[in-house]
């Protein structure tokens, strides 16, 4: 009888980029907010990215995660990853661009050039990619034989926040104490030869909105103290990637106060390190040697050596998804010139965005990236999904880590369980997709793990499936 620890060894680099933006730049991300752009800067925003190979010359699987909040253009979002697939010369399918989903960042629109702090957004793109293609470049270079295992822990920082109104005959979006909230914690530690921590991953789902309309200041929100308190123990970058949040955040929140923003970020770094210290040592197992008679019998087990996986294998797949009812490009530009109303510009600017990235059509495909990489499962995508689906996920392979990451490589709106629709609710109102888009979703994500989950422990790295 053994208990394992699962893992993945290959070859893995490690490389972390500044992208904190110029203070004045355009970063209006709330309808309430009085100001458009940054009067300074809270922390530095972050760019870090993990290479991961079975071998030294197989093409890799790059996974970055940058502290940022949305896309509102397939263009600016591919003019960004399109820049690192051709440096490495990879296909689309081996690189995951996830957004922590920040409400306190910059733009990374360059439509919104004639807004006031626009003029720095285009610069800043080119920022952007430039660090982008430099952090995978010098991850790949540097990659060492190492590491990577993983172990679920727990945060209570995420709370339900579909509320009923309770002055009102609606649902608002904020703290509701009589929902529970999906708690889950994923760690992973990558580790050389020498047993030396290269990096950590941190996969949570709570939306960043700590620091609402009231602030001023460019901030990773919670992301940047978690990172804090993780890295100074463990002396390495810490990859943040955003679960499945959609109805998931803080219970309190939409302030203009930092401290509070930190307090919610140590929580979570806190409950990390909790997480990284129950790990057993890199490549290593429990095996049960008997039972010890004592005043009681005692199981007595002892840590071995165990072989890592080394499987690689990539899936990317585009699902058609319909999409409800909405008005055209042409009508959303027409009514938004119409409007002096600040709150409802930024709707109808936000509303603009989505439907330029679905397109005018009744349906829309959009991707589903898929990973095995070891013993564990990565599932990517646009949407800002609600947790149910990671828990399913999570349910149907429980003896393999899942990995869940809201916003990757562009951005698509919410998908909300279809029981939700029909209630006058705040992601159901603004998601483009037709009641049932979440669950056809999770469908094609079941199957493409139960694909991955059939691999050998040990086979050959798989090349990309469409």
């Amino acid at each position: 009888m053994t208990h394992t620890q699962p893992s993945f060894q290959g070859i893995i680099g490690v490389a972390r980029c500044d992208i904190t933006p110029p203070a004045g730049i355009y970063s209006r991300n709330w309808g309430a907010a009085l100001h458009d752009v940054a009067d300074g800067i809270q922390r530095p925003m972050t760019l870090t990215c993990i290479t991961v190979q079975a071998k030294r010359d197989d093409p890799p699987l790059v996974l970055i995660g940058a502290d940022l909040g949305w896309w509102k253009s397939l263009d600016d979002e591919w003019f960004v990853r399109g820049g690192v697939l051709d440096a490495l010369s990879i296909d689309a399918g081996r690189c995951m661009f996830c957004l922590s989903h920040t409400h306190a960042g910059p733009s990374v629109n360059r439509e919104d050039a004639a807004k006031p702090g626009g003029q720095h957004c285009a610069l800043y793109l080119e920022k952007l990619r430039a660090a982008s293609i430099r952090a995978a470049q010098h991850a790949l270079s540097t990659a060492v034989p190492a590491t990577l295992d993983w172990r679920y822990g727990k945060c209570d920082l995420a709370t339900n926040r579909d509320l009923r109104d309770p002055d009102r005959d609606r649902c608002i979006v904020g703290f509701n104490p009589a929902q529970p909230a999906d708690d889950t914690l994923l760690l992973g530690r990558i580790t050389d030869e020498q047993g030396r921590v290269l990096g950590t991953i941190v996969n949570y789902a709570c939306h960043p909105t700590t620091l609402a309309w009231d602030n001023r200041l460019i901030s990773p929100d919670y992301v940047g103290a978690t990172r804090e308190v993780v890295e100074t123990h463990t002396h390495a970058p810490c990859l943040f990637l955003q679960g499945a949040s959609g109805e998931l955040a803080p219970a309190e929140q939409y302030s203009g106060d930092a401290a509070l923003a930190d307090s919610h970020g140590r929580r979570l770094g806190h409950a990390a390190l909790a997480t990284l210290e129950a790990m057993l040592p890199p490549a290593t197992q429990l095996v049960f040697k008997g039972a010890i008679e004592s005043g009681a019998a005692l199981a007595m087990w002892k840590r071995e050596p165990d072989e890592a996986s080394r499987v690689l294998a990539v899936e990317k797949v585009e699902i058609e998804l319909d999409l409800k009812p909405m008005p055209t490009t042409a009508q959303i530009k027409e009514e938004w010139q119409r409007t002096e109303d600040r709150v409802l510009k930024e709707r109808l600017w936000r509303k603009l965005g989505v439907r330029q990235i679905v397109g005018d059509g009744t349906t829309s495909r959009k991707g589903l990236w898929s990973w095995r990489l070891g013993d564990a499962l990565l599932f990517g995508h646009p949407f800002e999904a609600y947790s149910v689906f990671q828990t399913r996920l999570r349910a149907k392979f429980p003896s393999m880590p899942v990995v869940v990451m809201n916003i990757v490589n562009s951005y698509a709106g919410y998908l909300p369980p279809r029981e939700l629709y029909g209630l006058d609710l705040y992601t159901v109102t603004v998601t483009p997709f037709a009641a049932g888009s979440l669950e056809r979703f999770t469908e094609h994500a079941l199957q493409a793990g139960e694909r991955l989950q059939a691999l050998a422990p040990h086979a050959a790295p798989a090349g990309t499936r469409k």
